[in-house]
């Protein structure tokens, strides 16, 4: 009966880390930027699942840094923050090869099966685009302080619910905005999906310079 009455006293508090996990992944991920773009613009090309795997990817890269954040890791932190320059030059180059690549892509049958290789592309593309931002681990690092919710001193079980609340609210959001574009997919024509991979991939590269800008200010 003890054990029993400490869980359910312990419940609502595990609870709360869990749903603000939620919130908060699904908040970060929400605003529309490069990664956005690229989830319409493959889920508009190839389908869904394509779009979604793009979402997956940087949902698991948000899921590194909130356990880096979540957990008190400083010396993962501490060498992200110090290596900024070198991963927003990486990344800021990334956006510019995706960009290009995107703006010359050739619009191909939509009732073709999109093979395994390509969707694992999707995934590392978008895993390997998030993590090399640094701003994220600025985020979670200053979302955690300043809501209280950067603690290990109640122990480990709070702050790994915390983060598997952030890669459910992430992947959430990823999952709700491909199957929303899904449903405009067969509406696109073949020639307006050439000037959306070319707008798209203009965005995209703006991105990718506005990012290599900022490292000279």
């Amino acid at each position: 009966m003890g054990y029993r009455k400490a869980i359910l006293s312990w419940l609502p508090s595990a609870m709360s880390f869990f749903l603000k996990g939620i919130i908060l992944g699904f908040a970060i991920a929400a605003p529309v930027g490069p990664i956005g773009i690229l989830c319409i613009r493959r889920t508009l090309q190839f389908g869904r699942f394509s779009g979604l795997f793009s979402g997956l990817g940087a949902a698991v890269a948000d899921l590194i840094y909130a356990i880096i954040a979540a957990f008190g890791l400083t010396f993962l932190s501490n060498f992200l923050i110090a290596e900024q320059f070198w991963l927003q030059l990486v990344g800021g180059g990334f956006l510019l090869y995706l960009g290009w690549r995107t703006f010359f892509a050739k619009v191909h049958d939509k009732t073709r099966e999109i093979p395994h290789t390509t969707l694992l592309h999707d995934f590392v593309s978008t895993f390997f685009l998030t993590l090399t931002n640094p701003m994220t681990i600025f985020a979670f690092l200053a979302i955690f302080a300043g809501l209280g919710l950067y603690s290990t001193q109640d122990g480990y079980l709070p702050a790994a619910l915390l983060v598997a609340g952030v890669l459910l609210g992430s992947a959430t959001w990823w999952l709700l905005l491909s199957e929303g574009v899904t449903l405009f997919r067969k509406k696109i024509s073949q020639n307006t999906m050439l000037w959306i991979n070319r707008v798209a991939g203009i965005m995209i590269v703006a991105f990718g310079i506005a990012a290599l800008l900022t490292l000279l200010f």
